[in-house]
């Protein structure tokens, strides 16, 4: 199962506010060049556009749905289908900004990517990015109960690992300090109000649910998405309204040579 573009902008102001605040953080001016690490359907890329409007800007995303609906909406900016752990840019064009909203928590090898990420900027460049930190919350946990517990769990225990378990925001910063000038990282925990649990499922039916509905057959998705249902709904409580709170923690960084 593919990413779904359609599936991920349900949710687009939600998803793009940590972009926007992660892209306040980026201390490089008047860049020449950026490149949007895992531009999805290219509402982050839009953000970058509209802050860097004389600059080169350029999208990838390993999913050709998103590269296809990108391409789509801004139909000046160029678009790659790329795999972001050996992508480099060309020797003659430098880039200034790596920018990366919610895509590293899928890529394992952090120790290694994201300090020769850093070492591909120049001087004064700034790689930024922000990933989701909800493994440990109960909206994550439930998905690995419900995989674990149901008569697929021989096929779901894959799914489980797919995500990158992410360290410290003091391990990070250790990472990073000895290949930048300066090192930005910090948390922040945003509070999404949903429809009812059927918000919280649709939210991640989006993201990180998919391993999850991949490794079932499509008669079977119906069945574990009930038993993930009943498991969040302990959690997360309905108001008079039928609107529940969905606690987001997401760790950004931005080191800058």
């Amino acid at each position: 199962m593919d990413w779904s573009a359609k599936q991920y902008v349900k949710f687009e102001s939600e998803r793009t506010r940590p972009a926007r605040d992660l892209l306040a953080a980026v201390p490089t001016r008047e860049p020449r060049r950026v490149v949007d690490l895992g531009c999805g359907p290219g509402n982050t890329t839009e953000l970058l556009l509209e802050a860097f409007p004389k600059a080169e800007i350029l999208g990838l995303d390993s999913s050709p749905d998103m590269i296809t609906n990108a391409r789509a909406r801004l139909r000046g900016i160029s678009f790659e289908v790329a795999d972001l752990t050996t992508w480099r840019p060309e020797p003659t064009a430098p880039v200034d900004i790596l920018y990366s909203n919610a895509v590293f928590q899928w890529v394992p090898g952090h120790e290694t990517i994201l300090p020769r990420l850093v070492s591909l900027l120049p001087d004064g460049g700034s790689l930024a990015l922000q990933m989701p930190d909800n493994l440990d919350e109960p909206s994550h946990v439930a998905m690995r109960e419900a995989a674990a517990e149901g008569p697929w769990a021989g096929r779901l225990g894959e799914a489980a690992g797919t995500r990158t378990a992410l360290g410290s925001a003091a391990w990070y910063y250790r990472l990073l300090k000895p290949h930048a000038q300066r090192v930005d990282v910090w948390r922040t925990v945003y509070h999404h109000p949903l429809d009812g649990l059927d918000g919280i499922v649709e939210w991640f039916k989006g993201s990180g649910l998919r391993p999850f509905l991949a490794a079932l057959q499509p008669e079977e998705r119906e069945a574990y998405l009930a038993a993930y249902r009943a498991r969040i709904a302990p959690h997360y409580p309905v108001d008079p309204e039928g609107k529940v709170l969905l606690a987001f923690p997401r760790l950004f960084m931005v080191a800058t040579r």
